[in-house]
């Protein structure tokens, strides 16, 4: 037998050579970098969920119309297209493995008396993004729903997945909840579709309420914008009336944890499911944004209106929404749907599924904070008041300067600067 000069049998070690060779090979080879693409990822959600995958080690495509008001963080691309363009979808999906379907439009405000873009992104560009993660063989979809696909202005109290069923289309209070409510069945029902050129597509819907945290874009500036104009002076609905709200940041776990759950790893738990998705708490509205009435210094809403006299100046804003449009931009304070569903009637749902299958698990986070954060941000600093102030103060002096030399030539003293001159 031939041996090492150490002694050891030759086969042995050649043995041992190739072994580590091949441990060596599978360590560089194992667990690839995971592409994800969102959809939606200039917004809020959008943006902080790629930031989270991007720290998580992934590489991340974040896809909008519009170009996130944030820097990207490392690990991030943007890639800027609209999810009715499938022909940008296709190029931007390239060996994407999981895609986040979070673009939607409709949300609230004006948005949502807008039917035709609503029902094209909403509806059109959900079925445009199951049909390119098919033609790309992207195994993993993840959509971002509502708890408005079976809310629709009737009570519910700690609803869950199974004893809620869908509310009818036809009597949905507004376009974006009906749409929406379109796009979540599209997507459970393209659970299990076979991938073009093999694999098969999982998915999963989560079903957020409102969304509150940091730098949110959509509720809080909005009513804080109302709050400063004296327009919340009022309070209507029944002071016993609960909903539930979700941190942007237990949110984005959810959503993490979804992807997870699409995968063999996880024994695919979420493929077809759905799953409702907030902080554990339910809150009344009212004494849930008092952190933002005291934060603004104004006093909260004490005069009690009939939520009928309410919901009656709801559809005369809609109205002239609609009528002036083409000559001016009226934006309701309220709309109907936001007046006898949202605001005034008990909607609460169970989390357990969730935590059960997905191991979600929410943090602690409190409105004040995001309150505090929101008007430190919205405050001018006072150095900047100064400068500002010292600018106007000089401008309006140079301004008299002129004026007084215009008087000065006006009334004729040109011949007195010539006597003074000569003498």
């Amino acid at each position: 037998m031939k041996t090492n000069p150490a002694g050891a049998p030759l086969e042995t070690c050649q043995t041992a050579g190739q072994a580590l060779q091949q441990k060596t090979e599978a360590k560089h080879t194992q667990a690839p970098r995971q592409k994800v693409l969102v959809t939606g990822g200039g917004g809020y959600l959008g943006f902080s969920l790629g930031s989270s995958l991007a720290k998580k080690g992934a590489s991340v495509i974040l896809l909008d119309l519009r170009r996130p008001q944030w820097p990207l963080p490392s690990g991030t691309e943007f890639i800027q297209a609209d999810v009715r363009d499938e022909e940008a979808l296709y190029q931007a999906f390239q060996g994407v493995d999981c895609v986040f379907h979070v673009a939607s439009y409709g949300m609230s405000g004006a948005e949502k008396l807008q039917k035709r873009e609503i029902e094209s992104i909403n509806v059109g560009g959900t079925k445009l993004v199951i049909n390119v993660c098919v033609r790309r063989r992207v195994p993993r979809l993840v959509y971002t729903s509502t708890v408005n696909v079976t809310f629709g202005g009737k009570p519910i109290e700690q609803g869950n997945e199974d004893s809620i069923p869908y509310f009818p289309l036809d009597k949905h209070m507004d376009h974006y909840s009906r749409t929406k409510a379109i796009a979540d069945q599209l997507i459970l029902m393209a659970n299990g579709t076979p991938l073009l050129g093999g694999g098969t597509l999982r998915t999963c819907v989560l079903r957020p309420p409102g969304i509150y945290g940091p730098e949110e874009q959509k509720h809080l500036p909005r009513v804080a914008s109302h709050i400063k104009k004296r327009l919340f002076m009022f309070r209507f609905g029944d002071r016993r009336t609960h909903m539930n709200w979700v941190h942007v940041q237990n949110l984005v776990q959810a959503h993490m944890r979804a992807a997870e759950g699409l995968t063999l790893a996880k024994g695919y738990v979420a493929s077809g499911q759905a799953y409702y998705i907030h902080d554990g708490e339910s809150v009344n509205l009212f004494e849930w944004m008092a952190p933002l009435f005291e934060k603004l210094g104004y006093s909260q809403p004490w005069i009690q209106v009939p939520t009928s006299c309410v919901y009656l100046t709801a559809a005369v804003m809609e109205f002239l929404h609609l009528a002036l449009r083409p000559i001016c931009t009226i934006s309701p304070l309220l709309t109907r749907s936001e007046v006898s569903g949202v605001m005034t009637v008990t909607h609460t749902f169970q989390i357990a599924k969730a935590r059960a299958q997905l191991g979600y698990a929410p943090d602690k986070f409190s409105f004040a904070d995001a309150v505090e954060r929101y008007v430190q941000a919205t405050t001018p600093q006072p150095c900047c008041c100064t400068v500002l102030t010292l600018l106007r103060l000089l401008l309006l002096l140079l301004l008299l300067l002129g004026l007084l030399g215009l008087a000065l030539y006006f009334l004729g003293l040109q011949p007195l600067q010539a006597v003074v001159e000569r003498l």
